[in-house]
């Protein structure tokens, strides 16, 4: 690995940060989201009702913990650290005239933080926590009025921290909007049942691609040494057999994926994305200046997600589940307690498949394992998380040094316990430290470092030579 690579950890502010009254903070679309449990969908209610638990509310406390959580990393080592600003926490309705000092000086004691360890904070812009204002006097993302709110909130943070802070990350899993069921992390958008759906979703796509082009031309504004990067979910796929009909479906389940990254990358819509238009029988509005501002604000960088790998064709056996995406079941493979399918090698292939397409540089923005730990004399015993990483870790050290495929960084999802983006629950944990909070978000809040902790401590030591 280079010298320069990257190691480090990601995690969103809804799922991590708390503090939701605290501050200044409007209220976010996650702080009217009840918990629930794998395979059921979480409540959202119009507004806060007192008898309910909400999980962002507290989340796993950063707002109160963030000198003791950064110190953690910067004792496993970390180079960088892939975070999320709290839209609401900038400007409480989305729409605010002026921004929430507090909020922004809240931000200034992070990034200060983590660079007198000399961490490299990656900052995401939308992590699916938008003003949930913005909802009810927009609609959310079916207004074009969110490009512009939006961009000046991006505009006053990247000029608040322009020296603090060098790569950013517009929207967090982009194409997850064509994926959920209900976009509202992504849009704040819950579909009405006289509406046309197919519609509403490649109109706000098309706003938060645009937005995003909108972003990145005003960052180079204000500093050119700055970085952008898209986000993408990203889950390998392989076709059911090697009928051709098979792989024609395989074909077509990634027009999703490729739609969103062919636009942040090339600045138009491709082929790609016009076959997938068709497909679906979309139609949505673009204003005449659009296509320059996707022309000028191209990415220069391609970041992703990888979890797992799910399986496409005509008869699949039995169904698997994924982040967002389900498929088919590969008999091949193991699969987590929430019935993710354990695939370390899609990951290589998955950096193949997207550099030969793009030939921009990549960033690993997420990979990590959900589990169900037992915490045992003040540690857990996780050598099923160190097992999962060290096969992913490599074969990305295959993706890069024998397939010559250019990553410069990878960060693990999420260096501390937080609750889950799907179901608000604490008991499906992902991080290096435990947190003593339950499902619902009872406990001490009290850190500590479980085995995997060590583990990654020396593998980013040692530049990955020792997994």
């Amino acid at each position: 690995m280079k010298e320069d690579f990257l190691w480090g950890g990601a995690s969103a502010a809804n799922q991590y940060e708390g503090g939701y009254d605290q501050g200044g903070r409007g209220l976010s679309i996650n702080d009217v989201e009840l918990a629930a449990s794998h395979g059921h969908e979480r409540m959202i209610h119009e507004n806060i009702q007192k008898e309910y638990y909400y999980p962002s509310h507290q989340a796993t406390d950063f707002y109160h913990h963030y000198h003791e959580d950064i110190a953690l990393m910067a004792k496993m080592g970390f180079q960088c650290y892939r975070m999320s600003i709290c839209w609401s926490r900038i400007y409480p309705h989305g729409d605010d005239e002026l921004p929430n000092e507090e909020g922004l000086k809240f931000y200034d004691c992070i990034f200060d933080e983590l660079l007198k360890y000399g961490i490299e904070p990656i900052v995401t812009l939308h992590h699916f926590e938008m003003p949930l204002a913005l909802v009810k006097k927009y609609d959310g993302w079916r207004s074009r009025k969110l490009i512009d709110l939006s961009v000046k909130y991006a505009k006053t943070v990247m000029q608040r921290y322009q020296h603090k802070v060098k790569y950013w990350i517009t929207f967090n899993e982009i194409n997850s909007l064509f994926i959920a069921r209900t976009p509202w992390h992504q849009a704040g958008i819950v579909y009405h049942e006289d509406e046309n759906k197919t519609d509403i979703m490649f109109q706000a796509a098309h706003y938060q691609l645009v937005a995003s082009a909108k972003t990145i031309i005003e960052g180079r504004k204000i500093n050119p040494r700055f970085q952008f990067g898209n986000m993408i979910l990203y889950n390998c796929c392989y076709a059911m057999t090697c009928h051709p009909l098979d792989q024609m479906m395989l074909h077509n389940k990634l027009l999703p994926i490729y739609y969103f990254s062919d636009v942040q990358v090339r600045g138009y819509y491709t082929n790609t994305c016009k076959a997938y238009q068709k497909r679906m029988n979309a139609h949505f509005d673009i204003d005449e200046e659009d296509a320059d501002i996707l022309k000028e604000g191209t990415v220069d960088f391609y970041s992703f997600s990888y979890y797992s790998s799910l399986v496409e064709g005509r008869e699949t056996n039995q169904s698997a589940d994924g982040n967002l995406l389900d498929g088919g079941r590969n008999p091949y493979l193991k699969t987590t307690d929430w019935g993710w399918q354990i695939d370390p090698l899609g990951l290589r292939l998955s950096l193949n498949y997207i550099y030969d397409r793009y030939q921009i540089p990549l960033f690993v923005s997420e990979n990590g394992l959900g589990a169900i730990d037992q915490l045992e004399n003040q540690t857990v015993y996780d050598d099923y998380r160190i097992d999962y990483l060290r096969q992913h870790i490599q074969c990305l050290k295959e993706a890069i040094e024998e397939d010559y495929v250019d990553c410069f960084g990878y960060t693990m999802w999420s260096p501390i316990d937080i609750i889950s983006a799907g179901t608000g629950e604490m008991k499906k944990r992902y991080g290096f430290v435990y947190v003593d909070y339950d499902d619902l978000g009872q406990g001490t809040g009290q850190r500590y470092p479980k085995q995997s902790f060590y583990w990654y401590q020396k593998v980013i030591q040692t530049n990955s030579e020792e997994l």
